[in-house]
């Protein structure tokens, strides 16, 4: 069996995949933010609750929101702060007693989908993860697009292309720059725009569902979201020209090709 962990920055997702793909068993828990090792613990937990419902035990993956130094060997660019510079492949070796792959989240998504999934046939794919943070992979020929130093396709860190005046300098980033891209499309980016412009204090998720019911403060912030998306994606685009379809570009919405 193949054990695959989602380590993402609000839960843990794991699922068990036997030799000819299909789910044999499915497990999620929150992620524990700030805390290193309720993190590893709370992966450990998932693994074994995925070998006890399959009754198996195999190969174990875990996409994180970040990559490993190929100089140090610690985690960098994890927006999952608590990760950084911290040996997670190693320590979650000695957590579950046996060998570990990892790998950038966005990295494993837009490799999936260009093998198998939406971007199936596509010389070049652009994967983007938005979520807690706002990621990024780069599928050419269907081999990844890492760079020497494992950051590419991280576009989150770039500055939000051709800001209005209200939209400059922007938020501080936990990078430590102001106006990344993640600081204004990703979930919390988007939460923290909504409560600037209103005063209201939403998750991403109930700005969209009140959007789709018409209040007018959750349509302007979803249009003020999609605005500032379609400028940084433009400028991906620009560089690394992705296929397109008759239909547009590929959207992803939890899992299904939209």
């Amino acid at each position: 069996m193949r054990i695959g962990v989602d380590l993402g920055g609000t839960k843990i997702a794991a699922i068990g995949l036997t030799r000819t793909g299909e789910s044999a068993a499915r497990a999620t828990a929150p992620t524990p933010r700030g805390d290193y090792d309720a993190t590893l613990d709370a992966i450990a937990g998932l693994v074994r609750e995925i070998e006890r419902q399959s009754g198996a035990t195999g190969s174990i993956g875990i996409g994180i929101p970040g990559s490993l130094s190929p100089v140090s060997g610690l985690v960098q660019n994890a927006n999952s702060t608590w990760l950084n510079g911290r040996p997670f492949d190693r320590d979650m070796e000695k957590r579950l007693g046996g060998a570990v792959r990892v790998a950038n989240d966005a990295n494993c998504f837009a490799l999936s989908e260009a093998i198998d999934g939406a971007g199936a046939g596509s010389r070049v794919v652009f994967g983007v993860i938005l979520g807690t943070g706002c990621g990024g992979g780069i599928v050419c020929d269907g081999r990844l697009l890492e760079g020497p130093r494992r950051i590419g396709g991280e576009w989150g860190h770039t500055p939000l292309p051709w800001p209005e005046a209200e939209e400059f300098p922007g938020p501080r980033c936990w990078c430590g720059r102001l106006g990344c891209i993640e600081c204004w499309v990703s979930g919390p980016g988007m939460a923290a725009d909504h409560e600037r412009s209103c005063g209201d204090v939403l998750s991403a998720e109930r700005i969209a569902r009140r959007a789709g019911e018409k209040h007018a403060d959750a349509c302007q912030t979803l249009t003020r979201h999609a605005s500032r998306l379609a400028r940084g994606l433009a400028c991906v685009i620009n560089i690394v020209d992705p296929r397109r379809d008759r239909a547009g570009w590929r959207i992803i919405a939890d899992g299904t090709a939209v």
